[in-house]
């Protein structure tokens, strides 16, 4: 089954490049546009998407507002993925915190969208640029801290943490570890669990604003 699509952007030309691009792939299906993010939630219960790519910024509901009522409301909700302009636009480190699954810049070439979509499609989180684990670092606080530590995290899920927190999928920790991917799937499930992360994105960015890792 293919990797169907719902796009969310209040410009026609983006949704138009992002359609062409996606639906040329033999994997990917785009089942719907929506031009402002007040009509994501019915559209989402009707096409079900398993990815909605969504604008960051738009005029009447924004994509922050967007990810929270999805989260909220929707039963088994589909993946999130911003769409921004600028990769050091605060819009999208909120909109991570809020529950996105991954960001993608517009300017990204073909290869970069379609592999994003896969990505964030298979549960596994894209790479902050410096830019926004830099806007990680600066939402720091005791509050991140204390709650890392009550986590209590093994050796092992701290090293698959800070992996993570790297942009390495599953198969690149297992290889940097060198233990089975299944084991990685076990840590990683593991360190949401303690955390109290929903996915590896909000765990991402637990662990930088604790200061367990540290900006590069």
């Amino acid at each position: 089954m293919p990797v169907t699509v719902l796009l969310v952007d209040d410009e026609p030309l983006v949704r138009a490049g992002l359609r062409a691009v996606l639906d040329a792939q033999p994997d990917i299906e785009v089942v719907g546009e929506a031009a402002d993010g007040a009509a994501v939630i019915p559209l989402v219960r009707q096409l079900r998407p398993d990815v909605v790519a969504m604008d960051v910024r738009m005029p009447l509901m924004d994509g922050i507002e967007a990810t929270k009522a999805v989260l909220k409301t929707v039963a088994d909700p589909p993946k999130i993925l911003v769409v921004t302009t600028f990769e050091n636009d605060e819009y999208v480190y909120r909109a991570l915190r809020a529950g996105a699954d991954g960001f993608l810049l517009k300017r990204a070439r073909p290869a970069e969208i379609v592999h994003a979509v896969r990505l964030v499609a298979e549960g596994e989180s894209l790479l902050f640029p410096a830019a926004v684990r830099a806007l990680a670092g600066e939402y720091g606080n005791s509050k991140a801290r204390a709650a890392l530590e009550r986590a209590a995290l093994t050796e092992r899920e701290e090293a698959v943490l800070r992996l993570m927190a790297r942009g390495l999928t599953n198969a690149e920790i297992a290889g940097e570890m060198f233990v089975g991917t299944e084991t990685v799937k076990s840590h990683v499930s593991a360190v949401l669990a303690k955390l109290g992360a929903r996915d590896r994105t909000q765990a991402v960015i637990a662990a930088y604003e604790s200061g367990f890792v540290a900006p590069a």
